[in-house]
């Protein structure tokens, strides 16, 4: 869609280069959503794309995702032997709402500053320790986890000219075993639940609970409890007024999705657990 209310188009590229923030500014990453309906607010864009940032960087002691990086760059990362946890990235990927030629545009930044219930990659990053990392618009940064980045349906933790400029999953969240449950109301339609599951070497359990949920939800457990605790433990943490409603879904069936799936992935995680 033209956004016929733009006159100003900037290509910073350099931190020093970004031009100070007024209001009707927006940043330009991929644009899937920016590009879908009409923005009358905005007077200028702010293309990200000249700086040029790396898309996926792996270190030993984690992988560093460029808020820039596409879902297609994401999905092909050939991940190391041992990184257990690697079909979650092809998994949360193709949990999109969204055809393959918009992996090549849309953005993990982008997903997680939309801020949806449903989005993919805050259920990724979230479950994996991921950590934003926020050019502030004053200067310096701010570090935070992906689970309290995002607040609510739409809602996150930045200011009016913060920029997200990337996300940090420690190697270690990479090398647990985890299991996936993701179900909608359609078979390609937008995600209704979405938990995330993993088990870490001294035998704790969390889940992450995102889409059914209007912000992620992330609940641990230092030993994996039976079945009747673990609802209990939901019921407790997920208070009803944090289900999501829209047509994709009602909260009453959210529910019930949610409490179900946490225990399959309870169950195949500790099937999964040797003797």
């Amino acid at each position: 869609m033209d956004l016929n209310t733009i006159t100003a188009v900037t290509h910073p590229q350099t931190r020093a280069q970004l031009p100070v923030w007024t209001p009707g500014d927006a940043w330009l990453a991929g644009g899937t959503w920016l590009f879908s309906e009409p923005q009358v607010h905005l007077a200028r864009l702010i293309d990200l794309t000249d700086l040029k940032w790396p898309a996926l960087t792996v270190t030993d002691s984690h992988l560093s995702i460029a808020a820039t990086c596409t879902i297609a760059q994401l999905d092909g990362l050939a991940c190391p032997f041992g990184w257990f946890a690697s079909p979650l990235i092809n998994q949360c990927c193709r949990a999109f709402l969204a055809s393959f030629k918009i992996w090549k545009t849309a953005t993990v930044g982008g997903n997680l500053c939309m801020s949806l219930p449903a989005g993919p990659m805050i259920s990724l990053t979230a479950a994996l320790d991921g950590v934003c990392t926020i050019w502030k618009a004053g200067g310096g940064e701010q570090k935070m986890q992906v689970a309290d980045f995002v607040t609510g349906n739409q809602r996150n933790l930045l200011m009016p000219g913060d920029l997200l400029r990337q996300i940090d999953i420690p190697i270690a969240a990479l090398k647990r075993r985890t299991a996936f449950r993701q179900i909608s109301l359609a078979p390609v339609g937008r995600s209704a639940a979405l938990l995330i599951g993993s088990l870490d070497a001294d035998g704790t359990l969390t889940i992450t609970v995102t889409a059914s949920t209007v912000r992620p939800i992330r609940l641990s457990f230092r030993k994996a409890p039976e079945a009747s605790p673990l609802r209990d433990a939901i019921a407790r943490q997920i208070t009803d007024d944090l289900y999501h409603t829209d047509i994709h879904g009602k909260p009453l069936w959210r529910k019930h999705m949610t409490l179900r799936l946490a225990e399959e992935i309870r169950d195949e995680l500790l099937d999964a657990t040797p003797s």
